[in-house]
């Protein structure tokens, strides 16, 4: 059996570039919208051709990551609700913290921490575009009175602290989970890390390989 075939196919390429597109988007609207935030980080600025062009840019880029997001959930959502094997996961939090997995209930296709950073990337994105709209002076503030876009602006920054909290975890989580980022890359992980780290979605599509075999 060559090494090709001893791989699972995670993410197929479709889902992989809409997860990139999503990330790429991530990043240049976290670094526009710091330039904006304050004063002292005005200087990021340059990296978007200067004050006008960031603020021109920041919106599009932000519309463009939660489009991207809005198709890569389509496919996502189905396998990210939450189960009693999920909350039983999350009450045995310090069990996760140390790594000891084969003390956790099985995880299907994403574990429970994976689906809560999901809803919460659903919820911060929702509150982002909305408040994002009202201070949108080019197109939409002028329809809002002053008290909602100062509170819009206020629920901005929350959501984008929030966004950017899960974020980091996300990306630590990734990093600490070996393979984890070989698999968005390449899209195909091995059967022993499908054992290991979500058992139940690697006896489900082990099951569906025997029953069309």
């Amino acid at each position: 059996m060559s090494g090709e075939e001893e791989t699972i196919v995670r993410y197929d390429a479709n889902e992989r570039i809409n997860h990139w597109i999503v990330a790429i988007t991530f990043f240049l609207s976290s670094l526009s919208g710091l330039a904006l935030f304050h004063p002292s980080l005005f200087f990021l600025t340059n990296l978007f051709g200067g004050g006008p062009w960031t603020r021109i840019l920041h919106p599009w880029t932000g519309i463009v990551m939660v489009v991207a997001f809005v198709l890569m959930a389509r496919w996502m959502w189905r396998d990210n609700y939450l189960t009693d094997n999920d909350r039983r996961w999350l009450s045995q939090i310090w069990d996760v913290i140390a790594n000891r997995e084969e003390r956790l209930p099985p995880a299907g296709r994403y574990n429970a921490g994976q689906k809560v950073l999901f809803w919460v990337l659903v919820g911060s994105l929702a509150l982002l575009l909305l408040s994002g709209i009202a201070m949108w002076y080019a197109y939409f503030a002028l329809y809002f009175p002053l008290w909602l876009r100062q509170l819009a602006a206020v629920l901005h920054a929350l959501a984008a602290f929030v966004l950017v909290e899960a974020i980091i975890v996300h990306i630590y989580a990734s990093i600490w989970v070996k393979g984890s980022i070989h698999a968005m890359v390449g899209g195909k992980v091995t059967p022993a890390w499908a054992r290991q780290h979500h058992p139940e979605w690697y006896r489900e599509i082990s099951q569906g390989k025997a029953s069309s075999a």
